[in-house]
């Protein structure tokens, strides 16, 4: 996803690898690594002054701040045998989000990483490294097209699909055709993945595991499961599966008259997590701010669901609607992904076919979030997580909408600008509203 200013180097140290240039051609390379994409990003936001009469070090800066991220990315595949292929993705993140990615249920830049337990540098690093075996559960197939992770293969239309090694969970779980990728559609958290899922991940939203499938036509079952980090937001993995991992499941079905997909997603966490009760207690027996990370206790759970609903409308599907409902028990610490317990968001986007632009894409989309009652109380008597805290808080839903358009510059550059507007950021009704314009490059091949 991340690797292209390194990208001449890593030419020389491959020199065996070849550049894919058509579908029909890579099927038959063999196991010959190849190149089956690079990009790079950019994105610049202004978060304007809004009114803050209070905060600390993990709120949304109340003055006003101004970041740039560029990330890059080199992806590279080989095909083992017709069944099995290897996928290797290398990255390098740069720049920063604005007020260090803190301050809310849904950040504004999904292409950052977040302030995490360890200095993780600007280097480069290997985001990917997996297996993916497909075998056969009938006789007819269809062609894909090569794409990043992805080998141009003519692949079984009812097939088992097993995946493992390092990846992102969410390439795999609560996908949605309208509100799935930070670099091209939507920039904020809450409208390229659930929030309310605490999916297993570290600092950068990777991890290692193995996910099953049963894929056919009209419905899939995908179960996973992936190792945990050893604290919130950390960036080491803890080595105790029985005791620290995530497993997860999915159903999909697609209608294939209407075009229409619904999935249905269910998870549960083991890991060394804080309780909310316990450190609400133990805040107000000693006169002090609660701090959920002096509760962490090995073998703590988490568990949720989620509801997501994708709805082609026209010009073949690059016009549709798009739904996502979240829901944790929000009882233990948010430990992987955001501090975020209830979601709901929904939206669309626009074809530019509509005006004589066909490549281009409109969207806009509403975010609601909320936290559970023991998360509300925390958070009200001064405690913080990984991303909220103002020392605090007067409770509220916090509501984010996002409008962007995608002007699309020859064939290979994108250009987005999009703004959001936050209101009670952090789920406060004291502070806010707050609103951040963005401007997105994209360039990829």
């Amino acid at each position: 996803m991340r690797l292209l200013a390194h990208a001449p180097a890593l030419s020389v140290c491959l020199p065996t690898l070849v550049l894919a240039q058509s579908s029909s051609a890579d099927v038959d390379r063999g196991w010959i690594p190849r190149v089956l994409g690079w990009q790079v990003t950019i994105i610049g936001q202004t978060l304007l002054p809004f009114h803050s009469p209070y905060a600390q070090a993990t709120s949304l800066a109340g003055d006003g701040d101004q970041a740039v991220s560029h990330t890059y990315g080199l992806y590279l595949g080989s095909r083992i045998s017709n069944r099995l292929g290897a996928y290797l993705d290398l990255e390098d993140a740069r720049g920063k989000g604005i007020s260090h990615v803190t301050g809310l249920g849904g950040p504004t830049n999904g292409d950052v990483i977040r302030q995490g337990s360890a200095d993780l540098g600007d280097g480069p690093y290997i985001a990917r490294a997996f297996l993916r075996y497909t075998g056969p559960l009938g006789s007819k197939s269809s062609p894909v097209e090569r794409g990043v992770d992805q080998l141009a293969a003519s692949v079984p239309d009812q097939r088992l699909e097993v995946v493992a090694g390092k990846f992102a969970v969410s390439d795999l779980f609560d996908l949605n055709r309208y509100a799935n990728s930070t670099r091209t559609q939507f920039l904020d958290w809450g409208l390229f993945q659930n929030t309310a899922w605490d999916f297993a991940a570290d600092t950068r939203g990777y991890t290692n595991g193995v996910s099953v499938a049963l894929i056919s036509p009209v419905w899939t079952l995908r179960i996973g499961s992936f190792q945990m980090p050893t604290r919130a937001n950390g960036n080491v993995f803890d080595d105790d599966i029985a005791d620290a991992r995530s497993d997860n499941a999915e159903v999909t079905w697609r209608s294939l008259v209407h075009g229409t997909v619904v999935r249905v997603l269910g998870y549960v966490n083991h890991a060394r997590m804080g309780d909310y009760a316990t450190a609400i207690a133990l805040g107000i027996a000693r006169d002090t701010a609660p701090d959920i990370v002096g509760t962490d206790q090995s073998d703590r759970a988490k568990y949720g669901f989620g509801l997501n609903i994708e709805q082609p409308i026209a010009d073949s599907g690059e016009t549709g609607l798009f739904m996502r409902f979240g829901w944790n028990d929000g009882a233990t610490e948010s430990f992987a992904f955001a501090e975020v317990d209830r979601h709901v968001s929904f939206g669309g986007q626009l074809s530019g076919a509509r005006w004589h632009r066909s490549s281009d894409r409109a969207g806009l989309a509403v975010i609601v979030h909320g936290l559970s009652s023991l998360h509300r109380q925390y958070l009200e008597r001064g405690g913080s997580g990984f991303l909220l805290g103002d020392g605090r808080l007067n409770y509220a839903p916090e509501m984010i909408i996002e409008g962007y358009y995608r002007w699309q510059w020859g064939r290979f550059v994108e250009v987005t600008p999009d703004v959001q507007f936050i209101a009670r950021p952090g789920y406060n009704r004291d502070r806010g509203p707050a609103t951040v314009f963005s401007v997105r490059a994209n360039v990829r091949y």
